[in-house]
This record gives structure tokens, sequence and C-alpha cells, in this order.
């Protein structure tokens, strides 16, 4: 078996984790310039927000980089502001998500990270502090380790019990359902106590609210919004995309944040109905971008580069999509060196990406039905569905079936994979990327 070939495709697998860039590591190996408008945007409403305590809901696809952006963007304000960066799906089971345990996270996390920081509080008041998580997550005292700070291992069991323990999720939410008042309360004296510790302003970031589901989005942002924006200090909430198309739900964040809406669009590889030509040419910028990005996680000799050009083209501009077409690749890639140990010319070219594709499509087609597919027909032949509130539509915007893009206006495609499932069932014409 080719051990270096080998090795190099496992590597580029590793590489194709369908992961954001968290550290500062993994941005130095893999990160490009991307979003830098929408970092200006969030930091522009941080810092001039007139009140200590502004929302703001920060919206876009799935896997369109959110994550990867609020990790650089906490960095760049963690010398002006006190900022706490966590995913809900760390701390909570994301089917068990509502705005009560969301509360619940931000006061475990202001103060597990004061304790990582080693913020000077009063040692009464922080175990009071103790003493009130303890008692909400029956934490014993003989959990708690002796040869560490009783802080630092308080905060990791208590992760544990509320990422692995739903029994004690609900008792959280029984306990305060009828008194979320109390909640807040605590999270606000936790609050002002560490900003008088540190002298500098809170931001809690929360990402991967926007992973949940639609039905669980508007529970959370629509019937309990003004609860989960009392905390008095500055938040920025993740949210999907297609949460903002329904108008009721819209207009309820609107209100609530004082019109303090972030979208990060997707990249717009085509300008509207210009992949509809009979020789369609991509935009350069973007097609760059993504090119780059798939340059530093497969090399050259791995590739061939027609193939890099039309797995950017599938992926309709999703940076998820991008890595997540390219990870299949490597995996079939992987699977022909161990078949044919002694075949030193194993590559991603069109053979391998078709059966990427292939499988993809088949990922793709196994929740749609007729009335999906109606939609999915009528939104690439108008660039928008009859009723862009209809259930259906927002779920399949949710899953990334339709993809919205932005210039002068808004406007509608079809993910590059389901318009080839459109073609194979003769519900529009024209031939694929892959044919172009």
């Amino acid at each position: 078996m080719s051990t270096n070939l080998l090795e190099s495709f496992r590597q580029a697998y590793r590489n194709l984790e369908l992961l954001p860039l968290l550290t500062q590591k993994e941005l130095d190996s893999f990160g490009v310039n991307y979003g830098g408008d929408v970092i200006e945007e969030l930091e522009q409403l941080v810092e001039d927000s007139p009140s200590g305590d502004s929302k703001i809901v920060f919206a876009g696809h799935r896997g369109c980089g959110k994550s990867t952006l609020l990790a650089e963007f906490s960095r760049r304000l963690e010398k002006r502001y006190f900022v706490v960066f966590f995913s809900i799906s760390d701390l909570i089971e994301m089917s068990d998500v509502n705005h009560i345990n969301i509360l619940f996270a931000i006061a475990v996390r202001l103060m597990e990270e004061a304790e990582k920081r080693q913020v000077q509080i009063k040692k009464s008041t922080k175990e009071s502090f103790y003493k009130w998580f303890a008692t909400q997550t029956r934490v014993e005292s003989d959990e708690v380790s002796t040869d560490t700070s009783v802080g630092f291992d308080l905060f990791k069991i208590i992760t544990g019990k509320l990422k692995a323990d739903a029994t004690i999720r609900n008792e959280i939410k029984q306990e305060f359902v009828r008194k979320i008042s109390d909640l807040i309360a605590r999270i606000n004296e936790i609050a002002a106590v560490v900003q008088v510790a540190t002298s500098t302003k809170i931001l809690v970031i929360i990402d991967d609210l926007d992973k949940l589901d639609l039905v669980v989005v508007r529970e959370i942002y629509q019937d309990h919004i003004k609860a989960l924006f009392q905390p008095q200090f500055r938040v920025i909430f993740t949210i999907p995309i297609a949460a903002l198309r329904e108008v009721s739900l819209r207009a309820v964040i609107e209100t609530e944040t004082n019109d303090q809406i972030v979208l990060m669009p997707i990249a717009k590889l085509f300008g509207k109905g210009e992949s509809r030509e009979t020789i369609p040419i991509p935009q350069f910028k973007p097609t760059a971008t993504f090119a780059d990005i798939l340059g530093r996680r497969v090399p050259d000799n791995l590739i061939e580069t027609y193939t890099t050009e039309q797995i950017i083209l599938y992926s309709g501009g999703v940076l998820r999509e991008l890595i997540r077409i390219a990870n299949e690749c490597c995996r079939i890639c992987l699977r022909l060196i161990r078949r044919n140990p002694h075949d030193e010319t194993v590559k991603i070219n069109q053979d391998v990406l078709e059966e990427a594709l292939n499988n993809l499509r088949n990922d793709f087609a196994t929740p749609l039905g007729k009335a999906e597919y109606e939609i999915l027909q009528i939104t690439y032949q108008e660039f928008a569905p009859e009723d862009p509130k209809e259930q259906k539509f927002l779920d399949l915007l949710h899953g990334l079936y339709v993809l919205e893009y932005r210039n002068n206006d808004i406007w509608y495609d079809i993910h590059p994979v389901v318009v080839d499932l459109l073609r194979k069932k003769g519900l529009i014409n024209g031939t694929s990327i892959h044919n172009t």
C-alpha cells in the first residue's frame, strides 16, 4: 500500500472536519479573509449601542461560517470586554433547549469564565454563588474534588450534568418556569459582581441556536423573548435565516432588539440567473476565496484543478457544503487506496466527485415528497416560492435545499446538488454543472 498517499489523504480528511475554526491555531492553518463586513457591523452595534444591555440577533444559513466568524469576533473584542463565547450545544442537549436553560447556561458560563480568569470576587459572595449553582443542579459536596479549585471542579460537574441529565434540566425548568425573574436576578447579580471586579463590560455570545428546529426557535424567540432579553448586559444570539421569513416572529425580534439584526449572507458565486446560462461564468472574488479555503485543506497533488472548480460550484456558496463535498471525496479516495494498494494515481477527479455527489443527492432526496418537489421547482423557475411563509418552504430553507441570496433585492435559488435531482425528475431543463 502507498503509505505516503494514504497518509496524505488521511491528513486532508482530518483537515475537512465539518467544524468551525475556533482556535487561533486553526485560524492560522485554515483561516482566510472572509466576512469582514459582517464583523464590522457587529462591532458597530456592540460599541455604539446607547445602552449597556443591547441584544443583537445574528442570522444566516447553517454552515455559512457564523461560528468561525463569531470566534474571531470574540477574540477581537476580548481586550475591551469580558467576553463569554459559547455554543449552546456544549451545555444543553439540542432537543431540550428552551429559554430557561439558555438563561441558566449564561449564568454557568459567566461564573466559569470568571473562575478561568481568576477574577477576584469576595469569598462570601463567591461561596453564595457556588451554593446556588450546586443546589439547582443537585451537586453534592463530596462530588467536588479537593485537589483543584472548588469553582473549576464545580462548573465542570455542572456542565456535565446539564449536557447528560435530562432530569436536572427538567428540574431547572420547573424551578424557574413561574419565577423566571428570580433566575434573571441571579444572572444580573453575577454579571454586576464580575463587571465591578474586572472594571470591564460584559459581552455574551451564544452560538448554535441557529441549529435548533424551527418550532423550538419560534417558541424561544416569539413566546419568551422578553425574558430571554432581560439580562442587563450585551448579548449576541444566533438564529436560523428561515426564522426571519416568518413575519410575526421577525416583527417581535425587530421590536425587542431595536432592529439590531445582522445577517451573514452566503457567497454569491453567480448573479441572479447567471448559473442558467449556456456557459455560466462564476464571479471571481468569491470563487477565488473558496479555492483558497479548499487549497489550505487539500494539497494540489491530491485533486484535479477542474474538479476543484466543480466542488466550489456545487457548494452553492455555502462554506459547510464546500467542506462536506470535499470531505466525501476524501472518504472515497481513502477506500480506493485500500482497495488498490499499489495504485499511485488515486486523486480527487471527476469520477470521485460524481460518486460523492450521488451520495449527497441521495441524502437530500430521502425526505422529499411531491409537495416539496413542487416548491423547489417553482422556486427554481421564479427565484422565489409562491408563498415564502409556507412552513414547507421554511423547512427547505432551513435544510439548505433552498439558498437565499442578496444584492439589491432578496432572491432564492436551489442548492446545486438538489438542482440535479430536479433535472433527473424532469422538473426543469438544462444540463448540470457537472456537464458544463
